[in-house]
């Protein structure tokens, strides 16, 4: 039987839920950060229409399933299904588009970030507001609707994102969080709302080409983190939990991106500081002390939760080939008899080698691009490993031209920063290529020539993220964002730091000049290797 203090600590836990890319995940804490359950959810997206998606019928099925799995474990815990809690926070994927007409339905299927069909209109756009509008940005997409003449622009209510529109299903309430809304349209950091500025010419030139109602109309209005930004309605509560046991009426902060979250979950939100987030792609996010000077098409500019500029460097490929080579020499192990226990111990042992190799890496050059990297100008991808003759191929030299690809194209954007005059005291680095204890940590913290952080908790991921961001909502009265994070949350937890190492940090400058100027080798190998 459930006990009084069990129920209360479920009331007064938050709840956070993520729609990642292939996982949805709901995260559920106390007010100090502890997890106190999880639940998961598996899900894919699909092309349609030619372009990348997922229905909303999935969407809907992942909110409850995710939310389900951790209820079942709350149950089994605690003894009872929740009935309410402290807090909520949606989050999701960025950019992409959800157009909805004046009745709020779909009008075209869902259009995720991994569309790359809006070149002509990322490329206007950033040239009319001289501020980057990458391909995934959902005005993109918009804009790129209104160049093809697209049936839907004429019926057009409403777009958001993936996180405001499940938001929007559980509260009815438009609205963003500015770190996702960051990624729909620019925004001005004085006044934490869409910059007036270039929303008026956008609707200039918008209205050559289309009728349409004015940007800001259109878009979901910003809240920023701490806000209130509605509560769990009763057909909320009914999708989140159909078996009728969640109540209505708990409150929801903004509903934010997934870079605003994992910035959360790393505590990289005061300026000077930022987090490294690799995984299938790998981004940096820099809070910046002043906007940059120049225009910078390898540089996006988002916001944090509360509204600060960052610099955002963003790469198509990660740690996907890494995995690839690490997977094909444990069979090679096993060729010889040694299997090994788990993919963590064969990524310790072979991502260990790394530190028997020469600081270049030995003259071993790696491309581990699976698909184009705008970042260095190589339009598609093939993976490649390529050497001069008197280069000395060996493990540990292979393993470390491996991890060297992993962050080259980031460094290669970070150097803008540089050049910006972006001051950086450290790095928080969070994705699956750091569990393996301070072989990839130190490799960054090598490239990029900045102190690189990991915690305890930077596997949590951005469910924890946004459930830190709801239990925001009972902060002090006037306690900054990170003050909060700072002083009740990360107060406790355990960081490893990598220092640069002068022997590395020459040994990779020699790798990345390399891998710079023989970048045509990726032209070469797209045209001659079929996909």
């Amino acid at each position: 039987m459930r006990t009084n203090d069990q129920s209360n600590i479920i009331q007064s836990s938050y709840l956070g839920i993520e729609f990642g890319s292939t996982r949805i995940k709901a995260c559920l804490t106390a007010a100090d950060g502890q997890v106190l359950a999880i639940g998961i959810y598996d899900w894919e997206n699909k092309l349609v229409d030619g372009h990348w998606s997922y229905s909303l019928d999935d969407v809907r099925a992942g909110l409850a399933g995710s939310y389900n799995d951790l209820a079942n474990h709350v149950e089994l815990e605690y003894g009872s299904r929740p009935t309410g809690f402290a807090g909520i926070g949606v989050s999701a994927m960025m950019h992409g588009l959800i157009a909805l007409d004046k009745q709020d339905e779909l009008l075209v299927p869902f259009r995720t970030w991994r569309d790359t069909y809006t070149g002509e209109a990322a490329a206007e756009l950033t040239e009319l507001l001289q501020q980057n509008m990458p391909l995934r940005w959902s005005t993109s997409h918009l804009y790129q609707g209104i160049l093809d003449g697209e049936d839907y622009i004429a019926s057009l209510g409403s777009f958001t994102t993936l996180a405001g529109w499940v938001h929007f299903q559980l509260t009815g309430e438009k609205v963003l969080g500015v770190g996702d809304a960051s990624g729909m349209f620019p925004i001005d950091s004085a006044t934490v709302d869409y910059d007036a500025d270039r929303l008026a010419k956008a609707d200039e030139l918008f209205a050559k080409k289309t009728q349409i109602a004015p940007l800001k109309t259109l878009l979901p209005r910003v809240l920023k983190a701490g806000e209130n930004a509605g509560h769990l309605t009763e057909a909320g509560a009914r999708l989140l939990d159909p078996t009728g046991t969640l109540k209505p009426g708990v409150p929801l902060c903004p509903p934010e991106g997934d870079a605003g979250t994992g910035m959360v979950a790393t505590n990289a939100v005061r300026q000077r500081t930022g987090n490294v987030s690799a995984g299938t792609s790998i981004f940096s996010m820099a809070v910046l002390e002043h906007p940059l000077s120049h225009l910078h098409t390898e540089i996006d500019l988002v916001t944090t939760p509360s509204g600060d500029p960052v610099a955002m460097v963003h790469c198509n490929n990660g740690a996907s080939e890494l995995g690839v080579w690490v997977d094909m020499l444990a069979e090679v192990a096993e060729a010889f008899g040694v299997t090994l226990s788990s993919k963590d111990e064969a990524y310790k042992t072979i991502l260990g080698q790394a530190f028997k190799a020469s600081p270049d890496a030995g003259g071993v050059l790696a491309y581990g691009f699976v698909s184009g990297e705008p970042v260095v100008g190589a339009a598609d991808g093939r993976p490649v490993v390529a050497r001069a003759p008197e280069a000395r191929l060996t493990l540990p030299n292979l393993v470390r031209a491996q991890l060297y690809s992993v962050f080259a194209a980031l460094a290669s954007g970070s150097k803008i920063l540089e050049g910006e005059g972006v001051a950086i005291d450290f790095m928080n680095g969070h994705g699956g290529i750091f569990k393996t204890e301070g072989v990839a940590q130190q490799v960054l913290a090598d490239a990029l020539e900045t102190p690189i952080r990991v915690s305890d908790s930077a596997g949590e991921g951005g469910a924890w993220g946004i459930a830190l961001l709801a239990a925001y909502l009972d902060a002090e009265p006037g306690e900054s964002l990170p003050d909060f994070l700072d002083n009740k949350i990360f107060a406790q937890v355990s960081v490893t730091t990598a220092l640069p190492n002068a022997e590395g940090v020459a040994g990779f400058k020699d790798f990345l000049e390399r891998f710079t100027a023989a970048l045509p080798i990726q032209d070469t190998a797209s045209s001659v290797i079929a996909p």
